[in-house]
């Protein structure tokens, strides 16, 4: 399968001298559902701006679709659908009106748009909705409309920047229903970006971390998660800042206990076989007489990746984990 998006060294710095983008290089392969996660700042939406030939970047070489990003800004325009953060839906019009619009800013001919909208509208499920002024819309149905306006010429390579972000639970998994379904039945390549870490979870089957404006691992879910290695056990002590330099020491001289992390909570431990060696931690702090305040521990997750990498978490309103119930289908 061959690169639909390839960056070398990308740099973009800021007028202000803000270093956005540093030096990152990643390939996409075509057909592929590729992610790139990170916390707010971290450089996501400026790539995806410069990939989308929005923001010209300030060194370093991409390939977008088969074209370079620097002679061939406007072929590759005509391959790529967008859709940002913000909704670029016009109140004033119809459902059905706004994708009309597009399709006309797309020269599609008359008989090809109007089979191609009443497509789009059956996708996003706005049959019902779609002669209605979509002022009157709900915000997910904003979205789902939004989405449906970037696929109306039938792009080869989608971009989406964080596009379930302030949805509700329903209409984020109806959207991640839909770009399922365009991912695996129509083989549309779709580059992610996201600010929830099951969102890209769930539909990535690449991803590439970003933090401070440089990509700091990347690899499938699954892959990612294997390289931790160990489950994660987060530690709350009653007197964490008396206690944890006591509390390291006797964690570090556990047998299976693979890392002490440092975290929001007093301490997260790295060890296989967690729901086992947890009588133990107990029974090793009771006996030093170090308070537990609470203890828990789950399998890995990309939030325990990012930790690894960087040395701290994603603090919450940086990048919110969205409810497993929500998933629903098979975990990657």
């Amino acid at each position: 399968m061959s690169d639909i998006i390839t960056v070398n060294n990308l740099v973009e710095v800021y007028s202000d001298g803000t270093k956005a983008v540093d030096d990152i290089s990643f390939n996409v392969k075509e057909g592929e559902f590729f992610g790139f996660l990170g916390p707010n700042g971290a450089g996501k939406s400026t790539t995806i701006k410069i990939l989308t030939t929005l923001l010209r970047k300030t060194s370093g070489s991409a390939i977008v679709a088969g074209h370079d990003l620097d002679k061939k800004p406007e072929e590759i325009r005509k391959l790529i659908g967008v859709q940002s953060q913000e909704t670029a839906v016009d109140g004033d019009l119809t459902g059905r009106e706004n994708l009309v619009l597009q399709g006309h800013f797309q020269q599609l001919p008359g008989a090809e748009l109007k089979q191609r909208v009443r497509e789009l509208l059956k996708l996003v499920e706005l049959e019902d909705a779609a002669d209605k002024r979509a002022r009157n819309y709900s915000g997910g149905m904003k979205k789902r409309l939004d989405l449906a306006s970037a696929l109306v010429h039938r792009p080869k390579l989608l971009f989406l920047d964080e596009p379930t972000t302030g949805l509700d639970p329903q209409s984020r998994a109806a959207i991640w229903a839909y770009l399922e379904k365009l991912n695996k039945e129509e083989g549309t390549t779709i580059f992610l970006t996201t600010q929830y870490m099951e969102e890209a979870d769930k539909l990535c089957r690449q991803l590439s971390i970003i933090d401070f404006g440089k990509v700091v691992v990347s690899g499938s879910p699954a892959e990612l998660k294997r390289q931790v290695g160990a489950d994660s056990i987060k530690l709350s002590l009653e007197n964490c800042s008396k206690d944890k330099p006591s509390a390291k020491d006797i964690l570090s001289s556990l047998e299976g206990v693979t890392n002490v992390i440092d975290s929001e909570e007093c301490l997260i431990v790295y060890a296989k076989n967690a729901g086992l060696i947890i009588a133990d931690i107990v029974r090793a702090f009771d006996s030093s007489g170090i308070q537990l305040s609470s203890v828990s521990f789950s399998s890995p997750t990309l939030d325990d990746i990012f930790l690894q990498h960087t040395g701290r978490r994603i603090r919450p309103e940086e990048l919110v984990k969205t409810p497993s119930a929500m998933l629903g289908g098979r975990r990657r």
